[in-house]
Parts: structure tokens; C-alpha cells; sequence
């Protein structure tokens, strides 16, 4: 058997899969165990990818955003003027309130403009 192209696609899936954002409840359920870790999650590997992941997705969300904008359609979040934060413990709390069956399905992309949506719920 020829061996050649099975490794080199053992070595294109998984950039493959690396590239695509992360289900919200892998997530969560990542996020939760780095929670539990305190003050030692500062020396966790899971820390920096969380953290990337959540800047993608809010960047994301935010692209969408202004895409509607453009499109002229209502956006599902309507944010105050000036940069937008949320701490830690509120997104994650934001993120379990998001039923599991929901998490499983979509994206931190689709997540993170749900949380926005009910912090920043469009007027009228």
C-alpha cells in the first residue's frame, strides 16, 4: 500500500478542522473546566485558544452586524456608541443560559450574537 497520500492527508484534516470556529458548546464546556482551575488556569494552553476563539467570534458577530446594517435590514443587536465589552463571568453566564441542545448545534459566532442580542436588545 501506498502510504504517501494517507499521510498527507492525516496532515491536511486536522488544519482543515483547525480553521473551523469552534461549537459553542465545546466551548462552554472548555471555558467551565478553565473556570474551575482558578488562579492556574493563567497556565493553561486552553487559555490562549478560548481566549482567540471569543475575539474571532465577536469579530464575527460584529462583521454580520454591519453587513445587515449595510444591507439595510435590522440587526439583531444594537450596541452603545464606543467600544463594547463583556466580562468573563457575565458571557459565561450569558452562554449557560443558552440551552445545551442549542450549544451543540451552533457556532461562538451564533452564540456570541445571541448573548449581544439579549444585552443589547434593538428598540422598537
Amino acid at each position: 500500500m501506498n502510504w504517501k497520500p494517507f499521510a498527507l492527508l492525516l496532515l491536511v484534516v486536522p488544519a482543515a478542522a483547525a480553521a473551523q470556529t469552534m461549537n459553542a458548546q465545546v466551548f462552554y464546556q472548555r471555558a467551565s473546566a478553565l473556570q474551575k482551575k482558578g488562579v492556574m488556569a493563567l497556565f493553561s494552553g486552553d487559555l490562549k485558544a478560548l481566549t482567540k476563539e471569543g475575539k474571532a467570534a465577536g469579530a464575527k458577530a460584529r462583521e454580520q452586524r454591519l453587513a445587515t446594517i449595510a444591507a439595510g435590514r435590522k440587526p439583531r443587536y444594537c450596541p452603545p456608541e464606543g467600544p463594547v465589552s463583556i466580562g468573563s463571568d457575565e458571557f459565561m453566564k450569558r452562554l449557560s443560559a443558552i440551552p445545551a441542545a442549542d450549544r451543540q448545534r451552533i457556532d461562538m459566532a451564533e452564540a456570541t450574537t445571541r448573548i449581544l442580542s439579549a444585552k443589547f436588545p434593538c428598540g422598537g
